[in-house]
């Protein structure tokens, strides 16, 4: 039995570092053109470039487990935002609510995990455990 919650914890801290390095990278993607970006930054204040910031930082945060709660919220709550403003866009015809049929599936996985991170926290393996706030 404790093998198994040894490899739940790892399983959990592996999908935390990995979904905050994934949303990092889109982050970076959107502010420094990196892996494919537009090649030029956003004009500071857009919502493009906030949502980049978001992504960016709080991705790194949730990466490493530190403070981890309040970024995961944030992150959490821009990708619903991404959902209904950029994928679903309120369109009912078509089956256009569906994230299969709007290209949403990402927005709304990670809308999900990062809710799942908000609620549960960082886990045993985080900065946040170190600074004794798991």
């Amino acid at each position: 039995m404790a093998e198994r919650a040894g490899l739940q914890s790892l399983a959990y801290t592996l999908l935390r570092v990995v979904a905050g390095f994934m949303l990092a990278c889109h982050g970076a993607q959107k502010l420094f053109g990196w892996w494919g970006g537009a090649g030029h930054q956003p004009p500071m204040w857009t919502q493009v470039w906030i949502g980049g910031i978001i992504e960016l930082v709080c991705g790194t945060l949730v990466a490493l487990g530190l403070f981890t709660r309040l970024a995961a919220l944030l992150a959490s709550g821009t990708m619903a935002v991404a959902y209904f403003q950029f994928n679903w866009k309120l369109a009912m015809e078509n089956n256009m609510f569906l994230p299969i049929m709007n290209k949403g599936e990402l927005a709304a996985l990670y809308c999900f995990v990062f809710f799942l991170f908000a609620l549960s926290g960082a886990g045993p393996q985080s900065l946040d455990a170190r600074r004794g706030r798991a």
